[in-house]
């Protein structure tokens, strides 16, 4: 079932209708509970019973490691009124070493699912791929449920947050729902359950001016994907799958049109995702904040994919020590981490490489800023006009450049990329092909279609940040009815389907 279809729209209306009309929590729980099995089905059906058994696993840890500290205080002085303060000591650092124990094992679970699914495979080609007797291996091909990498993260966040003090779920269906709901599970955001779980227990009807921007996040959603980034992808495919082919005018086109084709697949997913959530009285996390006007490459992780940053934060850079052991330790950390963040995205060496170069680029800004704090002339250039331009320019260059590996994770292929992208002619019939017979403009006119994407993204961008204005709610429904026309008769025929569909 894709998010821009009718068949979408049918199965929203009818899931919320359902929803609505019951009143008792636990009803609607279930009712959002099979709705997202049922949605979850029309794509990998097979899956469910896994996803559904590894759900009640990390219920079962969450209580386990949740067993009330007091509780067992109170159990143990009933047993013994005469228990010393040494013996009650001793017994709480038993209970702390086994829920630590607990917390490890259930970690480890939803690794070894991560790992098993999304690189056991891959490897197994890659130590076998000259070894004839292991054909068979190698020709393994496993498909991994889809958001099984969200699906982890937000399992080993809710491990760690009952670990660290916060109450386990104590009903399996209001979990099951959390983990399973339809918006979210595939691609995000990365929602932590206390975040919901709240929410499920204040609901209320949403107002005209709830319904009006969750149909506007919708529409836009779908502007994005279906208009957008999927007509720069159909341009994206036809150069880097012709690299050979392709100049070094080309792949720079194609390097711009991949980046801006991620941000509004991505973003699009997520804005439909936060429409549906908030028609069910949920709202998920935003998870971009303009990130290509990020003056910073750690100010461009504070904006892009937000809700992966803070996990990253959160459970691997402070558990690490964050920046609190000194400037040698702290980028030690940061390179950690990215490199963590390549390998979560893929397999594919690329993705490593990807993570290596976020992870050394933010080794240099945490450099810069410790050597500008020495010298005044230094830090007070990086905050006037010209450096913040030069910091803009530095970052997204870096950012834009580092997509290469992202979208061609195969080095053979992005290293190809690297070498033509200065002075390399393109084969005589590529623009043939791809300029008049498969798009029907010029390269001229897509360099200018380009510009007019980033000069929209610049106006919203100074509207909504620097004047801080925004459409009114009834602005807002007027073009709701034009954007999904727009989508109708301007989007491609065959979607394509969400990049992050693939993570």
């Amino acid at each position: 079932m894709n998010f821009i279809s009718i068949l979408y729209g049918l199965f929203l209306l009818s899931v919320l209708i359902i929803y609505w009309l019951v009143t008792q929590q636990k009803l609607r729980l279930w009712a959002l509970l099979i709705a997202s099995i049922a949605f979850y089905a029309s794509l990998q059906l097979q899956y469910v019973p896994l996803l559904l058994t590894l759900i009640f696993i990390n219920f079962r840890f969450g209580l386990a490691i949740g067993y009330n500290n007091s509780r067992s205080r109170i159990d143990i002085y009933d047993l013994d009124l005469q228990i010393s303060d040494e013996q009650m000591q001793f017994h709480q650092a038993d209970w702390n070493s086994r829920r630590l124990k607990l917390l490890w094992l259930g970690v480890i679970i939803n690794i070894l699912l991560l790992l098993g699914f999304k690189y056991v495979t891959p490897l197994i080609k890659f130590f076998h791929h000259n070894d004839s007797t292991n054909s068979a291996l190698v020709s393994l091909k496993l498909i991994a449920p889809l958001g099984i990498s969200f699906f982890t993260f937000e399992c080993i966040a809710y491990l760690v947050d009952v670990y660290r003090g916060a109450p386990a779920a104590n009903q399996f269906v209001k979990f099951a729902a959390y983990k399973f709901f339809f918006a979210k599970l595939i691609s995000g955001p990365i929602t932590r359950f206390h975040n919901l779980a709240n929410q499920f227990n204040h609901l209320h009807l949403p107002t005209a001016d709830v319904v009006t921007e969750a149909l506007w996040l919708i529409a836009l959603g779908a502007v994005k994907k279906g208009v957008l980034a999927d007509h720069l992808g159909i341009y994206v495919d036809l150069c880097f799958g012709n690299l050979q082919r392709a100049g070094s005018t080309d792949l720079w086109l194609a390097i711009f049109a991949y980046s801006f084709q991620l941000y509004l697949d991505f973003s699009g997913y997520v804005d439909i995702a936060r429409g549906s959530a908030l028609l069910f009285g949920l709202v998920l996390p935003e998870n971009f904040d303009f990130p290509y006007f990020s003056t910073s490459i750690a100010d461009f992780w504070r904006r892009w994919h937000i809700t992966l940053g803070d996990w990253l934060r959160n459970y691997i850079y402070f558990p690490l020590g964050g920046s609190r052991q000194g400037l040698g330790h702290t980028c030690l950390n940061l390179v950690i981490v990215m490199l963590i963040a390549g390998i979560w995205h893929g397999a594919a060496l690329g993705f490593f490489v990807w993570g290596a170069c976020h992870g050394l680029a933010l080794v240099v800004h945490r450099l810069t800023d410790a050597f500008s704090d020495r010298f005044e002339n230094l830090e007070n250039f990086w905050h006037n006009p010209l450096g913040t331009f030069v910091a803009w320019l530095l970052t997204q260059l870096m950012v834009f450049t580092s997509w290469i590996w992202f979208r061609l994770p195969n080095l053979q292929d992005s290293s190809l990329v690297f070498q033509h992208l200065w002075g390399y002619p393109a084969d005589t019939q590529f623009a043939q092909k791809v300029y008049v017979e498969a798009l029907n403009i010029s390269q001229y006119q897509l360099g200018m279609l380009l510009g007019i994407i980033a000069i929209c993204m610049a106006v919203i961008y100074y509207f909504n940040r620097q004047l801080k204005l925004q459409f009114n709610w009834p602005v807002k429904l007027l073009f709701v009815l034009p954007c999904f026309y727009a989508v109708w008769v301007l989007a491609p025929e065959g979607s394509l389907p969400y990049i992050y569909f693939d993570f």
